[in-house]
């Protein structure tokens, strides 16, 4: 018995020290106050849950833990009035979040992105307005860009027409002007949801030809009405964030999640997967669900996938769509001394 008491005690001065924790980060992210009283504020947090832990290790009473939970609960009632917005001072690449409506079969999408980047600083900016002839809907690509290791990527899905065209979908952070990213910010309400609808120029060339990004493009199979309802998933989502704002979230609500979201919508038998929340392994899912040649491994299937090379080389063509998508030349064999001869 008296075992199990210490055992209880235990864990509820680690559930104090994990919630606190969290109480602080939250004060970090979050307190519309100078650094300085943030800190101040943070480190007499800190100095509160260290004396109820150690209350609890030593003498623990009712009284501290009621004292506590009537602190926590003060946190979480001001923590439910930090709300999200559509109307801040945004950074310019995401001023604009994508909006449209449906015809028939044409689609308007308002505020398309089609910036001319030459750095993540310069950069011409161009929003308009496009219409897409749904019934000549014909391709739908998931395209991946390593940022930071191999477990990390970004998730962009792309849709093709039968003339050429080309809409790239991207669900990101919003940032104000002057506000980075912060991975852990992610979890604190740092940034609203942002949908992006974007020229395949703008939103690829952006990572591999100013960022450097590492970027692949994993043709899906799917038919031709499932096409049709995860592009009008997408207007839909667009059209929600702009009435509705909300926060992205690190890990519930990521331009992963968001992808997922939305196909399980068209299919709720998708299974659930973990390599759907760290995103970086989502080739190993396309992989295992999706047609590819027999005898192709995951390693030949990814190098098929790479697209950065050509991206770059493509630079600001028109046809920047076309050239990433070109057929990867067979490398010369030993000894046949460079490429074949055109």
């Amino acid at each position: 018995m008296i075992v199990l008491r210490g055992l209880g005690r235990l864990l509820f001065a680690l559930a104090i020290l994990l919630s606190g924790g969290w109480v602080a980060l939250a004060f970090w992210f979050q307190l519309p106050f100078s650094q300085q009283a943030v800190v101040i504020a943070i480190v007499i947090w800190a100095i509160f849950v260290v004396a109820i832990v150690l209350n609890e290790l030593v003498r623990p009473t009712w009284r501290s833990r009621i004292v506590y939970g009537l602190a926590f609960l003060a946190v979480l009632g001001w923590w439910s009035t930090i709300q999200p917005s559509n109307d801040r001072d945004w950074a310019d690449a995401v001023e604009r979040g994508v909006t449209g409506t449906v015809e028939g079969n044409i689609a308007t999408l308002q505020d398309v992105r089609d910036f001319d980047w030459r750095s993540e600083m310069e950069f011409t900016p161009r929003w308009g307005t496009r219409r897409y002839d749904l019934a000549k809907l014909s391709s739908v690509d998931l395209i991946l860009s390593y940022w930071d290791g191999p477990a990390l990527a970004h998730a962009i899905v792309s849709f093709g027409f039968d003339n050429g065209d080309h809409i790239a979908f991207s669900a990101e952070i919003r940032p104000e002007a002057q506000e980075s990213f912060s991975t852990l910010g992610g979890f604190f309400r740092e940034f609203e949801l942002v949908l992006i609808g974007a020229d395949e120029r703008d939103v690829v060339k952006l990572r591999t030809n100013v960022r450097g990004e590492d970027v692949y493009l994993y043709p899906l199979t799917m038919p031709k009405a499932a096409m049709r309802q995860l592009f009008l998933s997408y207007i839909e989502l667009g059209n929600d964030l702009a009435a509705k704002p909300r926060f992205y979230n690190s890990l519930t609500a990521n331009c992963t999640t968001v992808v997922f979201r939305l196909v399980r919508a068209l299919d709720p038998g998708l299974p659930l997967d973990w390599r759907i929340l760290i995103s970086g392994y989502l080739p190993g899912y396309l992989f295992d669900r999706q047609s590819h040649p027999a005898g192709m491994t995951l390693d030949e299937f990814r190098s098929a996938a790479a697209i950065s090379e050509r991206a770059r080389a493509a630079g600001a063509a028109l046809d920047f769509s076309t050239r990433i998508r070109l057929p990867t030349p067979p490398a010369p064999r030993p000894g046949d001394g460079g490429a074949p001869a055109p």
